[in-house]
């Protein structure tokens, strides 16, 4: 029995040149497979940040619209016509009291009220009404958290790439 059974229960032997082959291979492997993992999981969070980013570019810039359109709106020119002043004002006296304008005429005091008014038109620097102010400043600070938000998801993504540059 001496023979048989040492075939059977096998001895200890010491890891053939093969087998470590095997094994640093099978380690290899394993470690590719986890940089695979961790490339693609870095990868598709850049791909997140980067549609975020986007969008939030893009909330940006449909404010930035909105204001030039009410700005745009805001500062259309008011025309004064002379019928539309006798309309409003049973007297030229009124009228002129009203404005603080001297003029001679209807016709004098709507060509002096539209020259005040395409001056002080063009140099006039549009300021939006407080609430609407509140609710881009609002939306501005949301903004610049998300992209805080951002910036360290970036930093930790790069992080992440700096590690396995070094791991490799």
């Amino acid at each position: 029995m001496s023979n048989d059974s040492a075939s059977i229960i096998p001895a200890s032997q010491p890891a053939t040149l093969g087998d470590r082959l095997r094994n640093i291979a099978e380690t290899l492997r394993q470690e590719t497979d986890t940089q695979i993992k961790a490339t693609s999981r870095i990868l598709g969070a850049a791909a997140q940040i980067a549609q975020n980013h986007d969008r939030l570019i893009g909330e940006v810039v449909e404010m930035v619209e909105e204001d030039l359109s009410q700005r745009d709106q805001s500062e259309a020119p008011t025309t004064y016509e002379v019928a539309d002043l006798k309309q409003e004002f049973k007297t030229l006296k009124a009228a002129k009291a009203h404005f603080d304008i001297k003029a001679n005429s209807w016709d004098s005091l709507a060509a002096k009220l539209n020259e005040v008014n395409e001056i002080s038109g063009s140099s006039e620097t549009w300021i939006p009404n407080s609430d609407h102010s509140s609710q881009v400043l609002e939306r501005l600070d949301r903004i610049e958290l998300e992209i805080r938000s951002l910036q360290g998801s970036m930093d930790q993504v790069l992080g992440l790439l700096l590690q396995m540059i070094k791991q490799s």
